[in-house]
C-alpha cells in the first residue's frame, strides 16, 4: 500500500507516514499523535488544518464543520482529507488526544440484534480478534452500499470474544440504518475502524458520576457507566443516569438497568419526555420537559460536585454544557461530551 510523508509545520513540528486510502486524521491517530477531533464525521470542525503544500482529496468538500471563510484561508478537515502526495500542514496538537487504545481497521460480522424501542435497537457484530476500547469510545462503520462511514458508540466494554454492540436510532430516510435495519442479516461483513473518541471514563477522581443522554446517545453512556461498576477505583460511588425521550415509548433506559446486573444494584436512572403530543403522553408518570431540566431538578444545589458525561444531539448537548457552565459555573474538567451530528 503507497504511503505519504505528513510534515507537521508549528509548535509541535513532527512527522508521520498516512496510507493513502486513510486520512490525515486517522493517519495521526494511528501513529500515536494527538490530533485534536471530535466527531471524525465533518460536523464539528474541531480538526481543522492548514494546508501548506501538497494536495489531497476531500472525502466530503461541503462538510458543514468548516465555514466558507475558513476554506478561503486554506483550512481543511482532517477527517475528511486523504492525502495524495506527501504534505506539509500546519496544525496544533495536544497530549489529551493522544490514544489511549490507536484505532485500527478490521472486519465484522453480525451476529444478532435487540430492538430496544419502536426505533432504536442494539445490533450486535463478532470480530476475529479482542474488541479493544475503552467505555464511551465510538467506532466508524463502513457498511456495504452506502457512501460515506458512519459513527456509532460502541454499548458495551471492551473484551476477549471480538464482541462490539451498539445502540442505534433509525434515521428517517438514513441509508446507514436502512441497511442495518432492513438489509443486513446475520452473517453479513461490514469493516470498522476505530475506536474514537475522547469522552471516555475517567477513573482519577473522587466525584460521583452523571450520565446524560438522548436517543442513541444511550449507548456511549451504557458502556460508561458499565465500565465504572467495574472500576475498582469506582467502588462504593454514585452513579446516576438522565434519559430524555420524546414521548414514554422513547423510554427503555429502566428495563435495560434492570435487566443487566452490572447496573442494576448501582446505577440511579432518571426520566423525562418532552412532547405532550407523543403516544402515551397522556398516561405518563414521570418527568416532564427537556433532559438539562431534569438534571437541575434533581441536583439541586449539588451539581457542581460531579463528573459529567453526556452524549447525544446537538440541541440537548449545548442546553446541558450551557447550563452547566454558564449558571453553575461547572468547569470543563468536569464534563466530557460527544455530540451526535
Amino acid at each position: 500500500m503507497t504511503n505519504f510523508s505528513i510534515r507537521v509545520s508549528g509548535a509541535d513540528e513532527k512527522e508521520f507516514r498516512c496510507e493513502a486510502d486513510d486520512t490525515i486524521l486517522g493517519g495521526a491517530l494511528r501513529n500515536g499523535n494527538g490530533f485534536p477531533y471530535e466527531c471524525n464525521s465533518g460536523g464539528c470542525g474541531s480538526c481543522q488544518f492548514e494546508l501548506l503544500d501538497g494536495e489531497v482529496e476531500e472525502l466530503w468538500p461541503d462538510a458543514p464543520g468548516l465555514s466558507p471563510r475558513a476554506r478561503e484561508r486554506g483550512r481543511r478537515l482532517a477527517c475528511q482529507c486523504v492525502p495524495k502526495t506527501d504534505l506539509t500542514i500546519k496544525a496544533s496538537f495536544r497530549d489529551e488526544y493522544v490514544p489511549a487504545v490507536a484505532p485500527k481497521k478490521q472486519s465484522l460480522t453480525f451476529v444478532g440484534a435487540k430492538q430496544l424501542t419502536p426505533d432504536m435497537t442494539e445490533f450486535s457484530f463478532k470480530a476475529s480478534e479482542d474488541a479493544e476500547f475503552l467505555p464511551g469510545q465510538f467506532a466508524m462503520l463502513d457498511l456495504p452500499g452506502v457512501e460515506g462511514l458512519r459513527a456509532y458508540s460502541m454499548s458495551n466494554l471492551a473484551n476477549a470474544d471480538g464482541l462490539w454492540n451498539f445502540v442505534i436510532k433509525r434515521v428517517p430516510d438514513g441509508k446507514g440504518t436502512a441497511y442495518l435495519f432492513d438489509i443486513m442479516k446475520s452473517g453479513d461483513e461490514i469493516s470498522l475502524d476505530g475506536p474514537y473518541g475522547n469522552s471516555y471514563l475517567r477513573t482519577d477522581n473522587g466525584r460521583e458520576i452523571i450520565c446524560v443522554a438522548g436517543g442513541s446517545g444511550l449507548s456511549p453512556v451504557l458502556s460508561i457507566l458499565r465500565g465504572a461498576v467495574q472500576a475498582p477505583e469506582l467502588e462504593g460511588r454514585g452513579l446516576k443516569l438522565f434519559y430524555g425521550g420524546r414521548g414514554p415509548q422513547d423510554i427503555c433506559v429502566h428495563d435495560i438497568v434492570a435487566a443487566d446486573p452490572l447496573l442494576s444494584s448501582r446505577v440511579e436512572v432518571h426520566t423525562a419526555i418532552s412532547d405532550e403530543e407523543a403516544p402515551g403522553a397522556s398516561e405518563w408518570t414521570g418527568a416532564r420537559g427537556f433532559v438539562h431540566e431534569l438534571v437541575k431538578n434533581t441536583l439541586g444545589d449539588d451539581i457542581k460536585e460531579f463528573d459529567y458525561y453526556f452524549c447525544g444531539p446537538p440541541p440537548m448537548t449545548d442546553a446541558l454544557q450551557r447550563m452547566l457552565m454558564l449558571e453553575y459555573k461547572v468547569p470543563a474538567k468536569q464534563m466530557y461530551f460527544d455530540r451526535f451530528y
